[in-house]
């Protein structure tokens, strides 16, 4: 069973200037659904072409199982890619595009036609089977890529953001028959996305990318509940980020002195008294009452504008110390608050998350590019 290992990859462009992955190390664990997620630009197609045999590394080995394969061709690798863009055979019915890999690989008939009817079967299209490309909507394609794929036998399924090009609600649904059939038959998966729900939901673990290298491997659990930076805190979920200076220190708590004098407290075992920092609160763990209250960790403010969302209401507020804040309650347990209304944020200090202040800046730091 194909495990990946990826050990110092490195994949340059334009004669060097333009470094696509910088020196990644990743494993991908046999039978494991691991996603690439990560802004457009950052390097998570690149380096899926790469293990595909697409893209020949500039340095670093890339082994699937027991092989190295950093330097052979694609049909050397033995895995089932799925593309974006569907890459169907516009001339060929859906039957022969799904049969087209074991008949170029020399299956007999008897073996092409049953592997063909099972992976028809199983992504439920078989009744499709003498339908043309252009009679199909958007997802019955990707599901009829995705038989072609699995037809080719491999126990590794490379996905390159497959559902990009569907609608929101097909998008959904297709993303858990996916995972199911990746999970009923055994493979190992790597999907590449730019779309956090989407790798949030799928995954058994996330590896985050940004400008070519990654900057955190975990569960979605993990990414969500303990970010080891401020970029993944942003990109995996949403954070406020509040700055300021730690003013004391008592073992693991930590008191952070943010801007026009406003103390909150929080867990960090790292920074020390005098640092800057950077105090991070996801939007739905902030808590609003009306009127001005007093608490640990409550500041005062006003709704500057709010956004219905269907589930969610967000809110906008202008902290006292004029910081900008986003919080998130669920519609229905929501207490409707009106512009101007003047209000208390709090928040558990157990819930957020300190970061040392980066060299370059906040705003360089949450850059998606």
């Amino acid at each position: 069973m194909p495990e990946v290992k990826l050990n110092n990859v490195v994949k340059t462009f334009d004669k060097g200037r333009i470094i696509a992955v910088d020196h990644v190390n990743l494993t991908v664990r046999d039978k494991e659904y691991l996603t690439l997620l990560g802004p457009s630009g950052c390097g998570k197609t690149t380096t899926l072409r790469m293990i595909a045999g697409l893209e020949l590394p500039d340095e670093g080995e890339i082994s699937i199982g027991e092989k190295r394969v950093s330097d052979l061709p694609p049909e050397y690798r033995d895995i089932g890619y799925v593309f974006q863009e569907y890459a169907l055979f516009p001339h060929m019915d859906v039957w022969n595009n799904v049969t087209y890999g074991p008949r170029v690989k020399g299956w007999n008939e008897k073996k092409s036609n049953k592997i063909g009817r099972e992976m028809l079967e199983l992504v439920r299209l078989f009744e499709r089977t003498d339908a043309f490309p252009s009679e199909l909507s958007g997802g019955m394609k990707q599901r009829v890529a995705l038989a072609r794929a699995l037809s080719s036998g491999s126990k590794l399924l490379l996905l390159d953001e497959p559902l990009g090009a569907l609608d929101a609600k097909i998008r959904t649904d297709l993303r858990y028959e996916i995972r199911k059939l990746v999970k009923d038959l055994q493979l190992t998966a790597i999907h590449v996305t730019h779309d956090q729900a989407e790798a949030m939901a799928i995954s058994d673990r996330i590896a985050v990318m940004r400008k070519g290298k990654i900057m955190q491997v975990g569960t979605p659990q993990e990414l969500y509940l303990n970010p080891q930076h401020i970029f993944v805190a942003n990109f995996v979920g949403e954070s406020n980020f509040l700055e300021g200076y730690v003013a004391d220190r008592v073992g693991h708590k930590l008191t952070v002195e943010l801007r026009g004098g406003i103390y909150v407290k929080s867990l960090n075992k790292d920074h020390k008294k005098g640092e800057k920092v950077v105090v991070a609160i996801r939007p739905e763990v902030l808590s609003i009452t009306k009127g001005e209250k007093s608490g640990v960790n409550s500041i005062v403010g006003n709704i500057e504008g709010f956004r219905f969302e269907g589930n969610n209401v967000r809110y906008e507020i202008r902290l006292q110390n004029e910081d900008m804040i986003v919080v998130v309650r669920p519609a229905l347990m929501a207490e409707w608050l009106s512009v101007g209304e003047k209000i208390t944020v709090a928040f558990p200090f157990e819930k957020s998350f300190v970061f040392s202040y980066p060299e370059k800046g906040l705003r360089t730091e949450l850059a998606l590019e």
